[in-house]
């Protein structure tokens, strides 16, 4: 009969593991959780695979220990444990009692004497004892009877030692080890050992004299004079430090066995808790009496005929609502197979309308109506998927009124991810498999039409069925944080504005592309010849190594920065060195040329689409902290623009045809307004009203002369102390800008900062306040969660002050193009023009518009974008027009 199991947790250690392993994590609140949840992770994993019947967690107490009495230095020097793991003690304490998981903590005691007396315990009582712990000197505690675990790489890797284990790894008997750490000390616990002697040499003297006690016993057999002298020298420092890392296997504890049982964990607690701090993949960890297992019931119809679907209309006619869903077998709903449509109108039934028996066009045909209705309202997830799976057969979705993808990126917009699965978790605590639980992943990934129609039915149910219960608790927690505008007014209209971009395209130059390619190539081939010439010889400019030999040994250049592989050669450092050496200059070019053609040429090319020859861009809205929009394949946002050549690559955006033009129109100067309209600085609001040239008007100020006296150093100066005070520049990074001295810099900021009072005021103001509250806000009231700024780490801290005062200025400046977008959008759908919106990049917004619609469509935009809210400083919107993109700007 196999023996009954105790696992001991050394609490302190893995939660301090975990706490440094993972990302900093906290909940919408600002309370940290990376510990507690990576310590609850692993907890979850070791009761699966050894399935413990006594469990016990072993704490250190607050106070000294008896330690720190024999060695006041015990631990000095130790870095003070940081708030933010300090704050997750208790966390992890209550969730332990709700677990039903016995904690020991003994004053004058460490953990590790508390779980070394619990390993003995359960040794006489014939246990299979195991202990977990990232401090290696539970080692001493291994036997024939007791396993160590010790967490390797952060939480992830655990690496088992029995007392064979011990000996093989050390060549030593885990009774020994304590001896080791008495030779060689231990700097974590400031045991000092014997200065000078380390692993090897204290393995090497127990292995011949078996103890410290032998060592001093025969030290006259101990060979080198000089080991002879510092053993002798420390003798009483051996032995003490000996004492200090033993750990005490016999302290009083007044337990019981059954007392270390598991207990039935109290499940209706647990998950409070574990809704509370966030852990959403938790959940389905809480079994038993939990509302984990349960399921939404769910009667699901799948429709094979027409006469259904005319009756589901009906229905949906009658209730003015569903929720909807269409099965991609892809990522791409405008090129991968549609298999299905779900719908869901009441809480009771569902319908999987099934495209491998239905015609997919004639069916959505006989939806065009509903679809296309205002007065239904459609709610989804990711819903632009779906919209693109209309626009692809002629139906233009109305009526959206609820996304729940969206609507939790509002709720939590750091948040990592938005899935279905982590949603039912968090509001209805129920497990739905998602598409990677379903498919699989890597080579083996399976298509959804390989799957069961049963499989596929219960998946989109689920997905269904989730979306219609979490619609009242996610608009509810919007409207009482106030944001119910911002999500009815601005994010859900934007849903179809993005779809249609994606929609339409942007049509690319083949033809010029090719061209564009070519010109790289012959200068990559000049650079590399030059490159080669100075250098002396050919290597491969692609390998830091190579690259790194040439610059700094054949070279002899200073070397700025080393690796662990060698030299850097990074962009920072090659900046560094400009000037050092003709080479380096081409090297930097050559960069930049290959970059551009990997990145853009060769990029482009991989994704126009072969029937419209256009790029499809998907348009991100959940993605970024600060409610900006992103663009992914291609990521037409990051399309160069500070240098010729990379503006080049503009040139191959075109208009579908002759018969269009591209009208560009960009926000002048959009978040130095906003700040101007947040902090209410009358002198920054001047330059607004009198429309002067903003970074005149700042140099002017900043260095005290009349703006007729600014030159273009001042003005690029005063540019970028602009741009940097939003931000949050400090003086090193101005310094480090500008290629200015720190002291220089700092008197720039200083000067900016008694100028424009206000913006100081606002400054210190809006960090205050997001320390406050826990979060910062746009003038739409977007929020953004900063715990960073309670963090006592001065790093960390200053991020999060920096993201306080550039977050309401960059986030507001994104809610105004996006209500502009949207109120572009909807113009000329009403006015049914042949133009349309095809692209948004940051401030910028890009209408293809049609010649005969050109002077209209310039009016309306400049109108719209200036128009789109009402600040205390006009908007400004500066237009271009051409034949490329290239020619718009």
């Amino acid at each position: 009969m196999d023996k009954k199991k105790l696992m001991i947790l050394d609490g302190n250690s893995l939660l301090y593991r975990a706490f440094f392993a993972l990302p900093p994590l906290t909940t919408k609140d600002g309370v940290y959780t990376n510990g507690v949840y990576g310590f609850l992770t692993m907890y979850y994993k070791l009761i699966e695979k050894y399935n413990p019947d006594y469990v016990g967690v072993a704490f250190d107490p607050k106070k000294p220990t008896f330690r720190h009495k024999e060695y006041e230095e015990y631990k000095a020097g130790r870095a003070k444990t940081p708030d933010e793991l300090l704050s997750q003690f208790p966390i992890l304490k209550e969730v332990l009692d709700k677990l039903g998981v016995t904690r020991l903590e003994i004053d004058d005691y460490e953990a590790d004497d508390v779980a070394g007396t619990l390993a003995k315990f359960g040794e006489k009582h014939d246990l299979e004892v195991i202990i977990v712990t990232g401090d290696k000197d539970y080692l001493q505690l291994a036997s024939d009877n007791t396993t160590v675990l010790i967490t390797k790489k952060g939480i992830t890797n655990l690496v088992e030692y029995d007392k064979d284990g011990v000996i093989d790894r050390y060549q030593i008997t885990p009774e020994q080890f304590v001896d080791m750490k008495g030779l060689m000390g231990d700097k974590s616990d400031n045991i000092p050992g014997v200065p000078g002697v380390g692993e090897k040499t204290a393995i090497k003297l127990l292995k011949q004299f078996d103890s410290i006690e032998g060592v001093y016993e025969n030290i006259s057999e101990v060979s080198g004079k000089k080991l002879k002298e510092r053993l002798i020298e420390n003798q009483q420092q051996a032995l003490m430090s000996k004492r200090l890392a033993k750990i005490i296997t016999n302290i009083p504890l007044d337990i019981e066995l059954d007392e270390l049982k598991k207990e039935v964990p109290d499940n209706d607690a647990l998950i409070k808790m574990y809704k509370e701090l966030e852990f959403n993949s938790l959940l389905k960890k809480v079994k038993g009496n939990s509302d984990t297992s349960k399921k939404i019931e769910q009667d699901v119809e799948v429709v094979v005929n027409k006469e259904k679907i005319e009756d589901i209309i009906k229905q949906v006619d009658r209730k003015k609502r569903l929720v909807l869903k269409f099965l991609v077998d892809g990522e791409y709903p405008l090129k991968d197979d549609i298999l299905a449509l779900g719908i869901k109108i009441d809480e009771d039934k569902s319908y999987y309308i099934d495209f491998e028996q239905l015609n997919l066009e004639e069916t959505l045909r006989i939806f065009k109506e509903i679809i296309e209705s205002n007065d239904i309202k459609k709610s989804g997830h990711n819903l632009k998927k779906d919209i693109l799976v209309f626009l692809k057969h002629n139906i233009h979705m109305q009526g959206i009124y609820f996304d729940s993808m969206i609507g939790q990126y509002l709720i939590a917009p750091s948040q990592n991810k938005y899935s279905l699965k982590n949603l039912a978790y968090e509001y209805l605590t129920i497990d739905i498999k998602n598409e990677e639980e379903i498919l699989g992943k890597g080579r083996k990934k399976k298509a959804f039409k390989e799957l069961q129609l049963e499989e596929r039915v219960e998946f989109l149910s689920n997905q269904l069925n989730v979306i219609y219960n979490i619609e009242q608790p996610i608009i509810e927690k919007i409207e009482v944080q106030n944001m119910y505008k911002l999500y009815n007014e601005v994010e859900i209209p934007l849903i179809e504005v993005l779809a249609s971009m994606e929609y339409e395209g942007f049509k690319v130059d083949v033809d010029k592309l090719n061209e564009l390619g070519e010109e790289f190539d012959k200068k990559i081939e000049g650079l590399t010849k030059s490159i080669y010439d100075l250098a002396g010889e050919e290597f491969n400019i692609n390998s830091p190594k190579q690259l790194g030999k040439i610059l700094f040994e054949k070279l002899e250049l200073p070397v700025i920065k080393k690796t662990k592989t060698g030299y850097s050669t990074s962009a920072e450092v090659l900046e560094k060195l400009s000037g050092e050496h003709d080479i380096i200059e081409k090297i930097l070019e050559y960069r930049q040329i290959t970059k551009l053609k990997s990145t853009y040429v060769d990029g482009l090319m991989s994704v126009i689409d072969g029937n419209t020859g256009k790029v499809h861009s998907s348009f991100n809205q959940t993605i970024t902290t600060t409610g900006r929009i992103s663009s992914t394949e291609p990521n037409l946002q990051n399309i160069p623009i500070k240098t010729e050549e990379g503006r080049k690559i503009r040139k191959v955006f075109v208009p579908q045809s002759e018969e269009y033009k591209l009208v560009d129109a960009d926000y002048s100067q959009i978040e130095l307004r906003v700040l101007a309209h947040i902090s209410d600085d009358e002198k920054l609001k001047e330059a607004f009203f009198t429309d002067e040239d903003i970074h005149t008007k700042t140099a002017s100020e900043v260095f005290g002369v009349p703006k007729e006296e600014v030159t273009s150093i001042m003005r690029s100066r005063a540019k970028a102390v602009n741009f940097g005070i939003m931000y949050g520049i400090s003086d090193y990074g101005l310094s480090r800008d500008l290629k200015i001295s720190r002291k220089e810099a700092k008197q720039y900021i200083e000067n900016y900062l008694s100028n424009y009072k206000k913006v100081k005021e606002y400054m210190s103001n809006v960090i205050k306040c997001g320390k406050e509250k826990g979060y910062v806000e746009t003038i739409l009231n977007r929020r953004r969660y900063l715990p960073e700024l309670k963090s006592r780490n001065y790093n960390v801290r200053s991020f999060g002050e920096r993201m306080a005062m550039n977050t309401p200025i960059q986030g507001s400046a994104a809610d105004i193009i996006k209500i502009a977008m949207v109120n572009v959008y909807k113009e000329l759908k009403t006015r049914n023009m042949e133009s349309k919106l095809i692209l948004q990049v940051h401030d910028e917004l890009i209408i293809e518009a049609h010649k005969d619609e050109l002077e209209e469509v310039k009016s309306l935009l400049k109108s719209l974008m200036e128009d789109a809210v009402e600040l205390s400083v006009p908007l400004k919107a500066d237009m271009n027009t051409g034949d490329s993109w290239y020619d718009t700007k």
